[in-house]
């Protein structure tokens, strides 16, 4: 190693430690010097791939290095795999002299094969069975159960309650007790507000909507 180099890879060697120590056990950083590429690797803090001081160069490595200089490029997360058979999430990053001439490497190596593991046992996990569209909305009170259904459901007819036909009030109701918002204790009084009508009206409304459900259930199917 040339001694003008030797402030670039004492850098590089120092930046594997540290990057091992901050990741563990499953991360492997080596450090290249490109003088002599049957023997490249000058040092590697962990232990992925298995590898000792003196090891030859990738041929990744070799293939950026075909190029001109002004042309080698970083690379970064790409996979590769260990004699293992680990899965390794890997970059690539070279190191330049003073005269920007591409020296060495800096190769990042993370074994993630645990993490694949986890992430498909994760999926599963937090997997919706999408054949059930469902959504549930949690209240602090009863109230706010009421509300939000009466919300819900006015916001379908795109009016103002005060304009609403009574046909569009009676049918309100019935989405409403679709819903199951009257087997809430005072929802009635409360729809009967937003709606402009005395209780005793939704109570009518109500009649008719379940008579009718229970001479042609057929009907009450369709509309849900």
């Amino acid at each position: 190693m040339k001694e003008c180099r030797k402030p670039v890879f004492d850098l590089a060697i120092r930046t594997a430690d540290m990057l091992v120590k901050m990741f563990g056990s499953r991360c492997e950083v080596a450090v290249h010097d490109f003088s002599d590429l049957k023997k490249s690797l000058i040092h590697i803090a962990g232990n992925v791939t298995d590898r000792k001081i003196g090891s030859p160069i990738t041929d990744l490595v070799l293939n950026e290095l075909a190029k001109h200089d002004n042309d080698v490029n970083d690379i970064a997360n790409y996979k590769t795999q260990s004699k293992k058979g680990n899965v390794m999430k890997s970059s690539t990053i070279f190191l330049r002299d003073d005269e920007n001439k591409v020296i060495g490497a800096l190769c990042l190596n993370y074994d993630i094969s645990l993490l694949m593991q986890f992430s498909g046992e994760i999926e599963e996990f937090i997997g919706f069975d999408d054949s059930h569209s469902k959504s549930e909305n949690f209240y602090n009170s009863v109230q706010d159960v009421i509300h939000e259904m009466v919300e819900q459901v006015l916001q379908g007819f795109k009016k103002a309650p005060s304009l609403m036909t009574l046909d569009e009030k009676v049918e309100c109701v019935r989405q409403l007790e679709d819903k199951g918002t009257f087997l809430i204790k005072g929802a009635t009084d409360y729809v009967a507000s937003v709606l402009g009508v005395s209780k005793f009206t939704i109570y009518n409304y109500l009649q008719k909507i379940r008579t009718i459900n229970e001479l042609h259930p057929e009907a009450a199917i369709e509309h849900k």
